[in-house]
């Protein structure tokens, strides 16, 4: 599928808070060589007023790397993108996404949706400042503003501030009442409002976000054999975290034919290779290994594996080495450090 942007957006793995951090987004990259990963929500405040190095900090084999802003003021948020962009990240998108009360309480996320006209000006004042892309990552609608035209409205609002893609989660968000985990599972995915939106303006670039766990179930979404007008794009999220093989099943299947889905014992290598430069920086193992739980899921073993990082390479004295031990754990031949546990 011919992209019009310079940045290939076919394959998106989404921010989520407290998962997507440098070291997951490291392991994502070995899986899928061309998916555009996502930082944590950054909130722009802490960018323009605190250590923007430390937060912005991450490997070069990440790339292609975007950052994602929370914020609402337009001129901290034409700042914030300023410093990631001279950070090396390839799009600067804003969160117009998230329920959380503590969201909220910022004045940013699903709840701008309320406001278009802010988060116009928001787009239009990052643009100015970047080269790079802006782009706006959003719900369908907001409590009880569910309506397809509600969505619409907004979307052509930002399509008319010259928004590089907008990144729909096809679920409303409800403000008050839910949680963020309740809020991505309770209200109904409304895929059609995104494939019409598509079809009504086909010249906007539009990645689709919310309840997308397998190949085939992306393929009606983005493929030529699309259930409505075909998206641009995919953005997974909790599935590809849960089992990161997805993505370069998906890397395979939208990107190139010719990728060959990575041996897990090699992803391990060079996953204890990065552990081991990060080690000499002080960073502990489980910093790293938190995020490999799921590397054989759905496979034999797949227990064991998760007690032996749960178990062992968890203690405050693991090395990266330990994850090396030739018994192969998703084999069903636990270590001598996990027997008997």
């Amino acid at each position: 599928m011919p992209l019009p942007q310079a940045v290939n957006r076919t394959l998106c793995v989404a921010p989520m808070m407290e998962w997507t951090d440098r070291h997951c987004r490291y392991l994502h990259r070995l899986f899928s060589p061309h998916a555009l990963l996502y930082t944590e929500m950054l909130v722009s405040a802490a960018l323009v007023r605190g250590d923007a190095a430390r937060l912005l900090e991450h490997d070069a084999a990440e790339h292609p790397l975007a950052l994602q802003l929370g914020g609402s003021d337009p001129k901290e948020l034409a700042q914030a993108a300023r410093i990631g962009a001279a950070a090396g990240y390839v799009e600067i998108n804003l969160n117009v996404g998230c329920p959380s009360d503590r969201v909220q309480k910022g004045a940013f996320g699903a709840c701008l949706m309320a406001d278009a006209d802010l988060v116009a000006s928001c787009v239009a004042s990052m643009r100015d400042a970047v080269d790079v892309p802006v782009t706006v990552k959003c719900r369908i609608g907001i409590d009880k503003s569910e309506d397809y035209e509600f969505f619409a409205a907004f979307a052509g609002r930002m399509q008319d501030s010259g928004v590089a893609a907008l990144i729909v989660h096809a679920r409303i968000a409800i403000l008050g009442g839910l949680s963020p985990k309740q809020n991505r599972e309770v209200p109904p995915l409304k895929y059609d409002y995104v494939h019409r939106l598509k079809a009504e303006r086909p010249g906007l670039f539009i990645v689709l976000n919310g309840g997308l766990s397998d190949c085939a179930q992306v393929l009606r979404h983005i493929g030529p054999d699309s259930s409505g007008a075909p998206l641009d794009g995919v953005m997974l999220g909790r599935a590809a975290y849960h089992r990161p093989g997805l993505l370069a099943e998906l890397e395979q299947a939208l990107i190139d034919r010719h990728w060959q889905i990575p041996d897990v014992e090699a992803i391990i290598e060079q996953m204890v290779r990065h552990a081991r430069r990060e080690a000499a920086r002080g960073v502990r193992l489980h910093s790293i290994t938190r995020h490999m739980h799921g590397l054989v899921a759905g496979c034999e073993g797949a227990r064991a594996w998760r007690r032996f990082l749960s178990d062992v390479a968890s203690r405050s004295d693991a090395v990266p080495e330990i994850l090396l031990l030739p018994c192969q754990c998703w084999a069903g031949v636990p270590p001598p450090e996990c027997q008997g546990r």
